[in-house]
């Protein structure tokens, strides 16, 4: 009788994978300063109550940080925690890279074209790069904790998909933020199907 067990526990695995994908969530989000403008490169994260099981995060830029043109891009970079990124020099001349950040603080010395180094970031938060070399070059990584973030397009906008149903605390984060850390903290409600949500930044 002992192999029904598995069995057993499989079935019940794979119905509640049924489940979850029938009341599975999607949230819409746009952020807007005080005046009611669209807020580029804003990350928000989402925590659902629930937790989130095996889920596991995929974010677009590929834990790559590219130096090109004089400056950092993506400016803002979505990595997981405990992720190793790389930083590409594809610019004809000489880059440095230093963080006085509490998540990171490093600094890596000059290194030129078509070169490329690497740093592993394994604490959560903002992480804000300069150059030594080229004061105007700034950029940002956020190391999140949850599979669930996204950063808003030109226009404000971003979805994130596939998000358990129920009680979930949302977080925004943006440099420019005016609250402690940069990050706004928020309660949602996470209905079946689409949902829509707004969030207004007070900016510096």
């Amino acid at each position: 009788m002992r192999p029904a067990i598995p069995l057993f526990a499989g079935l019940l695995c794979s119905l509640a994978a049924a489940a979850y994908a029938a009341n599975g969530s999607a949230v819409s989000v746009a952020v807007k300063d005080a005046n009611g403008m669209p807020v580029r490169d804003a990350v928000v994260m989402i925590y659902p109550k629930a937790g989130w099981g095996s889920a596991r995060g995929s974010f677009a830029d590929s834990n790559t940080m590219t130096q090109r043109d004089i400056s950092f891009q993506p400016g803002t970079l979505i990595v997981a925690k405990g992720s190793t990124v790389r930083f590409p020099n594809e610019d004809r001349v000489r880059h440095s890279i230093y963080s006085f950040s509490k998540p990171a603080k490093f600094q890596i010395a000059l290194y030129g074209r078509d070169q490329t180094k690497t740093k592993n970031f394994a604490i959560a938060g903002a992480v804000a790069l300069g150059c030594n070399i080229h004061d105007e070059m700034k950029g940002y990584i956020k190391v999140v904790d949850t599979p669930f973030a996204a950063k808003t397009d030109h226009n404000g906008l971003l979805t994130i998909r596939d998000l358990p149903t129920g009680a979930a605390t949302m977080k925004i984060w943006h440099p420019a933020n005016r609250v402690r850390g940069g990050e706004t903290v928020t309660s949602v409600s996470l209905a079946s199907g689409a949902n829509r949500q707004t969030v207004k930044l007070a900016l510096r």
